[in-house]
């Protein structure tokens, strides 16, 4: 029998180890990501965006699922899949990589982990990359087991989320540098630790290795963080648009390749391994992309939410490209976006119009992040 409080849209869409939690918690509204349940409403989106830059939140981000690549061919593998140059990548650190298909087209951006020489995560953004390597692996000869395993992250993230993890495993966390592992324990359960998370804040993203164990480890860390202002949350997009942090399906896709996102610092086509899409990339470079991601900010009226639909951007009555995403940030006190347009149209200083659902906006194209352009608060 159903019971009254059970509601969602069956089993095909999982729930995490977190969902009772959250929704304890006060989790309002879900979103799908990866095929599970991700919560995105804990009330008025501008306190979460508060509660972030000045204590701490802590986010259910199961659905940054890991794919794990395992085997004597490991490294060699994982190679493959990314354009970024992965050879002077030690164990226990992490790499921001994108994955690229053959025609160069960005089908995930995650952060990879190396837990040992050949034993790697994959930490996915929005798409199937599991059935991806999985496929790739068939055809490659190497000797290699990939699957997704039982490992469910958190965020804790903001200006005190160090204080919280002290609170957690000690003072020698604190050494746990930018773009780094620790494998650790708390109360028996079993634990990955990274200096790494989706918000351009001081942060750490906790890694549970035993599903059943979520409701506890959830307590735990709340319990934790309520003397130093911890609230429950969801990933915000005004500290992610600040920050010009990429939402795959909005920012970037299958039909967006590295270079017109300035992701050059990604793409190593000088390397002697070879990975998947570097013909393609090389062309790329060669030609030059034809399109740009550029910063906007728009002259209106505070937005009441991010954009749900790509607005398009016209100058002198041509369209010239569009609004990715868009959102009113309180701290800046503008209307900012990410967009994509033209690659000879992106002069930054030029005024542009903006469709949006309602009205036809003016913009001023401008460098892109909006807020910390060095990331000196995540790397502190």
């Amino acid at each position: 029998m159903t019971q009254a409080d059970d509601f969602g849209f069956g089993t095909q869409i999982r729930k995490s180890p977190y969902f009772d939690a959250t929704v304890r918690w006060g989790a309002q509204g879900f979103s799908v990501y990866n095929h599970m349940y991700i919560p995105r409403d804990f009330g008025d989106p501008e306190q979460n965006f508060w509660n972030l830059v000045e204590h701490a939140i802590l986010c259910d981000v199961a659905v940054e699922r890991q794919v794990e690549i395992t085997g004597p061919d490991a490294a060699q593998f994982t190679q493959m899949l990314t354009c970024r140059d992965l050879s002077k990548m030690a164990v226990g650190q992490c790499k921001y990589i994108l994955i690229t298909n053959a025609d160069g087209g960005i089908l995930n951006d995650p952060i990879l982990l190396r837990l040992a020489e050949n034993h790697f995560w994959i930490s996915l953004a929005d798409s199937d990359i599991l059935l991806w390597a999985q496929g790739v692996a068939v055809h490659s000869g190497l000797n290699v087991q990939i699957k997704e395993p039982d490992v469910s992250p958190l965020q804790l993230q903001g200006p005190n989320s160090g204080l919280i993890m002290q609170a957690l495993f000690g003072d020698s966390i604190a050494d746990l540098k930018y773009y780094w592992l620790r494998e650790v324990e708390l109360d028996g359960i079993p634990l990955v630790v990274s200096r790494t998370g989706w918000s351009s804040e001081l942060g750490y993203e906790i890694y549970l290795r035993d599903g059943s164990k979520g409701d506890q480890l959830w307590e735990l860390i709340m319990a934790a963080g309520a003397p130093h202002g911890l609230k429950p949350g969801h990933t915000s997009s005004i500290r992610r648009i600040e920050g010009g942090m990429l939402s795959y399906h909005a920012d970037a896709d299958i039909g967006t390749n590295p270079f017109e996102l300035g992701l050059d610092r990604l793409v190593n086509l000088d390397m002697e391994a070879e990975f998947i899409g570097k013909a393609a990339l090389r062309k790329i470079k060669q030609d030059g992309p034809t399109r740009k991601q550029i910063g906007l900010v728009l002259d209106c009226a505070p937005l009441t939410g991010p954009n749900t639909t790509f607005w398009v951007i016209q100058q002198e009555g041509a369209t010239i490209g569009k609004v990715t995403s868009a959102v009113y940030s309180p701290r800046l006190k503008q209307n900012i976006a990410l967009a994509m347009v033209a690659a000879d149209a992106a002069i930054l200083g030029t005024e542009v119009e903006v469709l949006t659902k309602t009205a036809v906006v003016k913009a001023t194209m401008v460098e892109r992040p909006f807020f910390d352009p060095k990331k000196q608060i995540a790397a502190a």
